[in-house]
Formats: structure tokens, sequence, C-alpha cells
């Protein structure tokens, strides 16, 4: 009886599992002039949370050290479309994932784990505004080469 109890809890306290996290729509748009042509770039940012079982179920009467700790990594994915047909894609993923705790276990605490990623949508943004605008000398070499790869 025991057995079977422990084996699962030890389990649960070990195991990750990624969730897509239901955060706002954050896309952003931009339009870049390339050799005299509008090339349209969607930036979409695409937040995946991991959960991630700590601590013990206290004894009866004690507090519990249970809690479920989170991380919610942040990847920003572009597309560009040139006229002449054109469709680069990349990720480019952040370098630091939001995170955090809540109490108790995690299978309970998911809808308030997503309200607290929801609750950082402005960091999201602001991630998803700096990779566009860090990417796009990166974007412009890539369409030089694509144009170069068609042209000879």
């Amino acid at each position: 009886m025991y057995v079977p109890l422990i084996a699962g809890l030890a389990l649960a306290l070990t195991a990750t599992e990624p969730v897509p996290a239901a955060a706002p729509d954050t896309a952003h748009q931009v339009q870049l002039d390339h050799r005299g042509q509008r090339v349209d770039v969607t930036y979409r940012s695409d937040v995946s949370v991991t959960h991630r079982q700590v601590g013990a179920v206290g004894a009866p009467g004690r507090p519990s050290a249970l809690r479920c700790a989170w991380q919610a990594s942040v990847a920003v994915q572009r597309e560009a479309r040139h006229p002449a047909g054109h469709v680069l894609a990349r990720t480019v993923s952040a370098d630091k994932p939001l995170t955090g705790s809540r109490p108790g276990w995690c299978a309970t605490q998911k809808d308030a784990i997503a309200q607290d990623v929801a609750a950082r949508s402005g960091a999201i943004r602001e991630h998803l505004l700096a990779v566009a605008a860090r990417d796009q000398d990166s974007l412009v070499a890539e369409l030089d080469a694509a144009h170069d790869r068609v042209r000879g």
C-alpha cells in the first residue's frame, strides 16, 4: 500500500511537464524595404511553461513545504514574406526564462500559474520587440543571400 504511494510521490516530485501557456496574443508586424520591394515580417511569441513539484506534504497539523516551481520559456517565431516568394522563418529563444512558484500541487495550480504568466505579458512583449530590433540586420543578410541564390 505504501510502496505505490511513495513511488507515485517520488515521481510527482521529480517530473516536469511542458504545457503551453495561455498568453495574450503577442505579435509584432513590421515592413522592411529590401531592394525596392516591401517585405512583411511577423514576430510571434511562443510561451512554454514547465512545472516541477518540490518539497513534501507536511504531517497533519504542521505546515507543508510542498510547492510548484514553474518556468516559462519564451521563444520568438519570425516569418518574413518577400514579394518574390521567399519565406524566411527563424526561432529565437529567450536568454532568461520567467520563473515563479506556487504553494501546493502543480496539478491544482496550473490556472493560477497561467495567470501569473499572463500578468507578465509586458515582459514578454518587451522581449518580442527587442528580438525584432536585433533581428533586422540578420534578416537583411538572409534576404540578400536568398536573393543571390535565386539570381546566381
